[in-house]
């Protein structure tokens, strides 16, 4: 039987093409950790995390997580996954389930890689089958003025794109004059909007009417994420459509915000809920509740995007304007396949795992990246 005999974390820095303006502030850079699980047969299955708060911190955290699986089948994703939950959390008195799915997000995307590698099988093939030819995403605005995002989106309607996703939460006088340029540009394509937690009950009420004029789609995330009343009494109160997002980071998570009726559709992934098998689950609660999913990306590279796509292509009650962020590095460490939505879509993966490949000239190029960041950490906090 095939066992994983080894491995191994990669921490890498990825540069932005400019810098992502949102309410918590502005990044000039993705950092990430790679993680490859080798199977004795020397098959690699590769996920990646994201690193909240510290690189360094995580990656060592990872590594200790994921040398439980040496030994082991690498088709025990969920039994493994549980014990190592509770031996390295739970039994430590670190109920910390949102924390943990961050790390366990990349083991369980690189085990799902390594069981579709050794099966010769796309992992929507073993997920239960592909429900669709292909998945719709967004086209993420970025930029920091009106002047920039209104070129942005000129640039995105010139190339046929459906739905446009905008970072408010930066203030009420340029949320406003963002929202207004952006609709000016798009026409009648479907707009969204992303206020990441930056208002109150009483500020979001206000904010979303005298934002419904702009023919706004949704708003995802504006209140705080802990409080999904909060959320609840803000979709009580206003016409504008309400999205989960931060505060969907666990399965209970996703079970509330359906009891409560606090969103119209919630926008979750694997980096929050743990992995590729977790999504599953947290679109069947969903499902039960009449509720769609939209993918939600995060500060990752295409592998992530490859496995957010696995998962769309798997589950029924899926949105069609997902979230994708790999574009936003200078370059993707993905050489293929093709992430660049045409029309909005992208086409079924039919290759084993995930289906990607990587380039290793810009992998290497972000372990040099992160080791320049480390030695300019360790002169600082000296």
């Amino acid at each position: 039987m095939t066992t994983i005999t080894a491995v191994r974390v990669k921490p890498l820095v990825l540069p932005l093409k400019q810098p992502y303006h949102w309410s918590y502030g502005i990044r000039d850079s993705f950092a990430v950790n790679i993680l490859e699980i080798e199977a004795d047969n020397g098959v690699v299955g590769i996920g990646e995390c994201t690193v909240a708060p510290d690189q360094r911190g995580t990656a060592t955290i990872l590594k200790r997580l994921a040398g439980h699986l040496v030994g082991n089948s690498p088709y025990d994703v969920a039994p493994l996954i549980d014990r190592i939950f509770r031996q390295e959390y739970l039994g430590h008195g670190a109920n910390i389930m949102r924390a943990a799915n961050q790390m366990f997000s990349g083991i369980d995307m690189a085990l799902w890689d390594l069981q579709g590698k050794l099966a010769g099988l796309p992992v929507s093939s073993l997920l239960g089958g592909a429900q669709r030819k292909a998945v719709g995403y967004n086209y993420f605005l970025q930029g920091e003025t009106a002047e920039e995002l209104a070129r942005d989106a000129a640039a995105g309607r010139a190339r046929g794109e459906r739905i446009f996703y905008l970072k408010v939460g930066r203030g009420e006088t340029l949320d406003l004059e963002i929202t207004a340029a952006v609709r000016r540009e798009i026409g009648s394509a479907r707009l969204r909007l992303d206020a990441n937690e930056a208002w109150g009950v009483h500020e979001a009420i206000n904010m979303s009417r005298k934002l419904e004029k702009y023919d706004i789609e949704f708003i995802e995330q504006p209140t705080v994420s802990w409080s999904i009343a909060a959320m609840a009494q803000l979709r009580q109160s206003v016409g504008i459509p309400i999205v989960a997002d931060q505060a969907a980071f666990t399965l209970y998570d996703v079970y509330e915000i359906c009891r409560q009726q606090a969103a119209d559709m919630i926008c979750i992934g694997p980096r929050e809920i743990g992995g590729i098998q977790p999504m599953m689950k947290a679109a069947a609660v969903a499902e039960s509740a009449g509720l769609k999913i939209c993918i939600h990306s995060s500060f990752t590279t295409g592998i992530t995007t490859c496995a957010e796509h696995h998962i769309g292509l798997a589950i029924p009650n899926l949105d069609d304007g997902n979230q994708i962020m790999w574009q936003l590095v200078q370059k993707d460490i993905v050489a293929s396949p093709d992430l660049d939505p045409k029309n909005g879509w992208i086409k079924a993966f039919t290759g084993p795992g995930l289906g990607f490949t990587l380039d290793a000239a810009l992998v290497e190029d972000g372990s040099r990246r992160f080791e320049g960041v480390r030695r300019v950490e360790e002169s600082v906090f000296a």
